[in-house]
Order: structure tokens, then sequence, then C-alpha cells
């Protein structure tokens, strides 16, 4: 069973944008395993990880993976740091989570949208590549619906 990073959206929000199956990634190697399936996908960064990985990190980290040829939109996972998730956008990551306070959510949200990023409050269900034999349940967690 996948391992997932969710919450229940605030109230006012029941919909989100239609994502691929999101896969959270921990690394090079994690994104590059992800890509190399061909599969739609949505990298997400673990928890937060703006404040331990930082956003150029991020979007390095991504520019690499993508080298081979594999694509996939991206989001780090900014937490309630509304100054790093403006850092992330201008940097060209591929969206954000944050769950910061509504006032910022919505600047944010704005920025988002002008630079053609995706903007989650909560981050979606996500298999988590560093959970134990998550590598062999990808190709599954990927899969078209039947």
């Amino acid at each position: 069973m996948p391992t997932e990073a969710s919450h229940p959206p605030p109230e006012g929000q029941s919909t989100r944008p239609a994502l691929p199956p999101a896969v959270i990634v921990r690394g090079l190697t994690d994104a590059r395993a992800v890509l190399a399936l061909g599969r739609p996908a949505l990298l997400l960064s673990p928890p937060e990880a703006v404040t331990v990985l930082g956003p150029a990190w991020w979007v390095a980290m991504v520019a690499a993976a993508r080298e081979d040829g594999g694509a996939a939109p991206d989001m780090l996972d900014c937490g309630s740091l509304a100054g790093r998730a403006q850092e992330a956008l201008a940097l060209g990551a591929g969206g954000i989570v944050f769950s910061g306070e509504a006032g910022q959510a919505a600047a944010l949200a704005s920025i988002a949208a002008a630079r053609g990023a995706l903007f989650l409050r909560f981050p979606p269900p996500a298999l988590d590549m560093g959970a134990y034999g998550a590598e062999r349940r990808l190709a599954q967690w990927l899969a078209p619906p039947e």
C-alpha cells in the first residue's frame, strides 16, 4: 500500500487540478527512476523539503533528472514558508505546496498562476520512494486506471 502524504482540503476548496499520480522523490536517483518508466507522474518533494533542501537544489535536481529525456510536472513542498515558496517559483519550480496563512496562500497562488506553475494547499496522495518496497510498487502506482 502506498505511503500517502495528504490532508483534507480546507473548507471551500473541494477540488484539485487533475494531476498525474504523485511520487515523493528524495533525490536524483528517485526522480530518474520515475521518469524512466515514461508514464505520467508528478514529482513531489518530501514534506516541507524547502526547509532542508532549498528551492535551488530542487529545481536543479529536477532539471538534471529531465536531462535523460523524461518529463513530468514537479512540486516542491514549502510548508508554511511564504518567502521560500516565492523563491521556488522565481527559480522555476513547476509548482509548490504551501500550507501557510490564507492571505499568503492567495498571493502565492496568484504568482504561481502568472508563472504557469501548479499551486496546492495540501500535497496529493503519493507513493514515497523512501518507503520500504516503493521501487517494486512504482510501476503499479503509475499504471493507468483500469
